[in-house]
């Protein structure tokens, strides 16, 4: 089958490994695996990095490559209507469409509290991933992943169905439509500094989810002091002052520093300085708390055993 390629080019060097014809790819940077691919498809191909898909010339240029399917695999822009009017266009989304339409469903699914997510092979259409699914596979989230881990966990399967459905294109036999139910419909936005921001009135277990979820890169952030501090590693805990209140923080005498949430607390096990990217281990988080709250704005609880104070966006 004659394919036009947009994304990363794994996916199209695994397609024309499969004996599909790939025509034309438009690869979304020189990362890698773009050599490969010029080394694999030669002269057959016509490749562009990051074009301009929404001039007339894209199109046409696409067009001329007399494709009979479109491909999308992590092309992170809206292909263009004149575009898809060519032929029909397939694309595989890292969620199980609806739930999680958007840029970031791997932040989404964990912050949510998902157990299970997947990839879902569907049709391009002229909005992101609304068009009709074709195929699903489920993944059960391990409940220690974070996003970076949950996406790498979903690339096998993701590049498996695209393999699939593209076969079954090319034998005749395209999967059954289903379109999406508005019902079941959730976002997955690019996230934004709120999004990001720790709230300390959550209960432990939204806490260590939004903490995890956002780990490692861009990270969940907090104040202590007058510090921002990129967390990394948060732990629910049983063990802390009663005392305190949502987003207050103690140093057990064990040398944890624990925060006060809306049930309970978690302990704050790694992160990072928001200033310098510095590692920040669970001894230093607790002397940034002890720190922030030396001197005359120092509270003890009276039992010698914690020093107390409050961390930002209660």
């Amino acid at each position: 089958m004659r394919i036009a390629f947009f994304g990363l080019p794994l996916a199209a060097l695994l397609l024309a490994r499969d004996g599909h014809a790939v025509v034309y790819v438009a690869t979304s940077s020189k990362g890698p695996g773009l050599r490969r691919l010029r080394t694999t498809l030669g002269d057959t191909a016509r490749i562009e990095v990051a074009p301009d898909l929404s001039r007339h010339a894209a199109a046409l240029a696409i067009r001329e490559t007399r494709p009979e399917l479109l491909v999308s695999w992590f092309w992170t822009n809206k292909l263009p209507s004149e575009v898809l009017a060519i032929r029909p266009a397939i694309g595989v989304h890292p969620s199980l469409l609806p739930r999680h339409r958007g840029p970031d469903p791997y932040y989404w699914a964990i912050a949510s509290g998902d157990a299970v997510t997947g990839v879902t092979a569907h049709r391009l259409d002229a909005e992101y991933d609304t068009g009709a699914v074709l195929a699903q596979r489920l993944l059960p989230i391990d409940p220690g992943w974070n996003a970076w881990r949950l996406a790498r966990a979903l690339d096998r399967p993701s590049l498996a169905l695209l393999r699939e459905v593209v076969r079954a294109y090319a034998e005749g036999r395209p999967p059954a439509e289903t379109p999406q139910d508005e019902r079941f419909v959730t976002q997955a936005p690019a996230l934004t500094d709120e999004d990001l921001a720790v709230r300390w009135s959550d209960s432990a277990a939204e806490v260590e989810r939004r903490v995890r979820a956002a780990a490692p890169w861009p990270g969940a952030w907090t104040e202590i002091g007058d510090r921002i501090v990129i967390l990394e590693r948060v732990r629910p805990a049983t063990d802390f002052p009663k005392a305190l209140v949502a987003g207050e923080a103690a140093v057990r005498k064990d040398g944890v520093a624990v925060v006060r949430t809306g049930d309970t607390a978690v302990e704050l096990l790694r992160g990072r300085d928001g200033d310098d990217d510095a590692v920040l281990l669970a001894p230093d988080l607790a002397a940034l708390v002890v720190a922030a709250h030396r001197g005359p704005c120092d509270e003890r609880d009276g039992t010698g055993d914690e020093t107390r104070g409050k961390t930002g966006d209660e």
